[in-house]
């Protein structure tokens, strides 16, 4: 049975593949468009949850990125690949994820020592809350914003955990 991290993080995977495919066919305007209290625009806020999605997995298991948000726009299919693979990581490394893990590194220069669960719960945390900001950019401009709320993830074929959903 998988834990309840794990199934934050399949959460998590639907949600940034759907917030993705939502802005999929909105016009270089509209995904340039951002508002006062966000991060950016919704291409750069795209680009950033996946970047950092990329960074998290550096963090917890040494695998390099294959995606950085430097790169630029790379369409949103290819982010909707992106953002699979990333979940997918991340689910992988949630299912053996050992609660009193500290990693050690070092971040420009400096030694770290960090403890693993703080990274899942900024991953899960920072993506959430960019989410929301896209949402509120689509709203200022008349777009329906996707559900990405729990409730919607349970309902969604092959998605929430329930026997109803998949």
């Amino acid at each position: 049975m998988a834990s309840i991290l794990v199934k934050l993080f399949e959460y998590n995977r639907w949600a940034n593949v759907r917030a993705v495919a939502a802005c999929a066919g909105l016009a270089d305007t509209q995904l340039d468009a951002t508002v006062p209290g966000t991060a950016g625009s919704v291409r750069h806020t795209l680009m950033h949850i996946a970047g950092a999605e990329q960074r998290y997995i550096l963090r917890l298991s040494g695998r390099q990125p294959t995606y950085g948000e430097r790169d630029g726009w790379p369409g949103a299919e290819r982010l909707q690949q992106t953002l699979e693979e990333s979940g997918r990581a991340l689910i992988a490394l949630a299912e053996r994820a050992d609660p009193d893990e500290v990693l050690q590194g070092e971040y420009q220069g400096r030694p770290y020592s960090l403890p693993a669960a703080t990274v899942y719960v900024q991953a899960i945390n920072h993506a959430t809350e960019h989410r929301a900001q896209i949402a509120t950019i689509l709203t200022q401009q008349g777009v329906e914003p996707p559900d990405c709320s729990g409730w919607a993830w349970d309902a969604a074929p092959n998605s929430g955990p329930t026997g109803r959903a998949g």
